[in-house]
């Protein structure tokens, strides 16, 4: 989601905050714990943001919240869990634009339907991304060097992502479209694994997560060369947007809870008022922070909207990539 779209999605909490003093967050299935499902590996943004949804959350909610990590399929394995959960309001998903907007034009079969198998609960927060390139080009410090060594050797430099179809992988790919470049895309399992491969000189550079590349620069393993939102951001200051170079280019990671799509109105609506407290809680509005975002909380039909317009502006370039997955 690009970050101008944002206060096109913002709702008024106050009613669904109204909630929370009028009535107790005890529920009828408290006694079981509520999981939180994130469907890659742990140690990327969904994870890290999951839990840092869960003790806020368990606490409005009287109840233990737990997270588990089902990757795999670009996401759809854990999303394809979750739609086939009881629908009783105590398994959720943190999903993503990847799995609610993307990769059901990747995977000619998917084990789930973004639109009926999954209840929108509320967008959480949009993280911005950034590139970043590793040691293994130790003579680009600029989107020029880079761009100029690119050009020198077609073909020869490489990129990671979590996942063919990721919106990782589409940034890049829009990116050497709109620079002439020729790279060669190495896919892996989850943002963890393909950022330890650029650490590791394995694969050259890679779109990440601005709180992860920022935490992996400051020892000097990766340099961040410009990031691919609108405006520069707070938490990086000295970094160019790729606008300013000259490529108008704006692409980020959003992430959102669903529930199982026979969820009752009237829990999801619950869950919904709860995720919105939980999300002023001083230790999430941190972490969130350290990824350079900020909240997003929505109405169910907010985040419908957003998945749904953002179907449109995906499924077109998916096509235009020629992207397909058995």
């Amino acid at each position: 989601m690009t970050i101008h779209r944002r206060t096109a999605l913002k709702t008024a909490l106050a009613a669904t905050l109204a909630g929370l003093a009028s009535a107790p967050w005890v529920r009828a299935h408290a006694s079981a714990p509520l999981r939180i499902v994130s469907p890659f590996n742990a140690g990327g943004v969904n994870d890290v943001l999951a839990r840092a949804m869960a003790k806020p959350l368990g606490d409005l909610l009287h109840q233990s919240v737990i997270v588990e990590n089902r990757p795999g399929a670009g996401g759809s394995i854990g999303a394809g869990y979750v739609a086939r959960a009881k629908p009783d309001g105590n398994t959720l998903l943190m999903g993503i634009v990847d799995t609610q907007s993307i990769i059901q034009f990747i995977y000619r079969k998917l084990p789930y339907d973004p639109d009926a198998d999954l209840r929108p609960v509320s967008l959480v927060t949009s993280i911005p991304i950034v590139l970043m390139v590793g040691q293994s080009l130790a003579q680009v410090r600029t989107m020029d060097d880079l761009v100029r060594l690119a050009k020198s050797r077609p073909g020869a430099l490489s990129y990671a992502s979590w996942g063919v179809g990721s919106i990782v992988h589409l940034a890049m790919e829009r990116l050497s479209a709109a620079l002439g470049l020729d790279l060669l895309h190495v896919p892996f399992s989850g943002q963890a694994p393909a950022v330890q491969a650029v650490l590791a000189n394995q694969v050259d550079m890679m779109f990440v997560p601005a709180g992860a590349a920022d935490a992996a620069s400051r020892d000097g393993r990766v340099r961040i060369l410009a990031s691919a939102t609108p405006a520069r951001l707070e938490l990086l200051p000295q970094s160019p947007t790729l606008k300013e170079l000259g490529v108008d280019l704006s692409m980020g990671l959003w992430q959102a809870l669903y529930a199982p799509a026979g969820t009752p109105a009237a829990t999801v609506e619950k869950l919904t008022a709860a995720v919105h407290q939980a999300m002023q809680d001083r230790s999430f509005l941190e972490v969130v922070r350290l990824q350079g975002a900020q909240p997003e909380p929505t109405s169910g039909d907010g985040l419908r909207k957003l998945q749904t317009d953002e179907r449109q502006v995906y499924g077109a370039l998916v096509k235009r990539l020629d992207i397909k997955l058995d």
